[in-house]
């Protein structure tokens, strides 16, 4: 299954799907309000602002799945996410990332390895996949590899126009 082609729900209860990014690079990432990466959000709405321009879309997806982090509902992430962080860039509904009841989206992202070779479940909140324009997953990044380290600004970098 090709990743543009999985029906996705954004906070707001609309449907959507990759395919409305299929021109721009994506960086979707797992996210959490009340997990100690949460401050990661910053980053990723600068990488919004800094690469939006120039064709990269951040997508965050909420998940309750790591210790309870993301319990609210829709309203409250994004009231957390907007206030807190000052977030522009999409969120998707809630979703689970590992397990049985995994959104078809992350079945086939976590197929995808890491700079280690590493496939696989989800390791926490806040890790990041990478998609090129097209469609293809082009690299996984942990959830301590921070939004504006080297590695991801690099692969940000080289899958857009200068």
């Amino acid at each position: 299954m090709s990743l543009t082609d999985i029906a996705l729900t954004t906070l707001d209860g609309k449907p959507t799907s990759l395919a409305e990014y299929a021109d721009r690079a994506v960086l979707i990432v797992n996210v959490a309000s009340k997990c100690g990466l949460t401050p990661q959000y910053t980053a990723l709405e600068q990488l919004a602002r800094d690469y939006g321009d120039r064709g990269l879309t951040v997508i965050g997806v909420p998940c309750n799945q790591f210790m309870g982090q993301e319990p609210g509902d829709a309203q409250e992430i994004q009231t957390f996410c907007s206030t807190s962080y000052g977030v522009t860039f999409p969120l998707l509904a809630k979703a689970e990332v590992n397990g049985a009841d995994r959104h078809p989206l992350y079945a086939e992202l976590t197929k995808i390895p890491d700079a280690g070779g590493e496939a696989g479940d989800i390791q926490w909140n806040f890790e990041k996949f990478l998609v090129a324009p097209g469609g293809t997953v082009v690299n996984r990044f942990r959830p301590t590899t921070v939004p504006d380290a080297p590695e991801v600004i690099g692969a940000i970098e080289a899958l857009l126009p200068s």
